[in-house]
């Protein structure tokens, strides 16, 4: 689903800007940013409005104090399940992470394109090697 089409609510909209909810409202007066209104009238921002005004995809805050090395925010662009497995792509800033978690993940936390996540990585080893080198 396109960026145009996927929405926040305002108050992730809000912390993904670095702006208060009070502050999305009054821009939203002012027609600094475009939003909807969801079927309780309640003020929804498109994800598209978001990456306009931050220059980047909307990123969330951990809420937690872990490693900043392993944690990234980000949203979820899309979910792919088959069976009992599924493939959750998630834009967090720059990086486009796809992460390999069970169908049952995916329902249990409500895992669909927009919803804003922090994916926690724990890796026992990486590789690295120079551009243009083969092992």
């Amino acid at each position: 689903m396109p960026a145009s089409k996927r929405t926040m609510k305002a108050s992730d909209a809000a912390r993904a800007l670095g702006i208060s909810l009070d502050t999305l409202r009054r821009w939203d007066r002012d027609g600094r940013i475009r939003v909807r209104r969801d079927a309780s009238n309640r003020r929804v921002v498109p994800v598209s409005e978001v990456e306009r005004l931050a220059g980047r995809p909307p990123a969330v805050r951990t809420g937690t104090r872990l490693s900043a090395r392993n944690r990234l925010a980000g949203i979820v662009r899309s979910v792919k399940a088959d069976g009992v497995m599924a493939v959750v792509e998630i834009q967090a800033g720059p990086y486009l992470l796809a992460a390999a978690i069970t169908a049952d993940a995916v329902e249990e936390l409500a895992l669909v394109p927009g919803v804003p996540v922090v994916a926690t990585i724990k890796a026992t080893s990486v590789m690295v090697s120079r551009e243009g080198e083969t092992a």
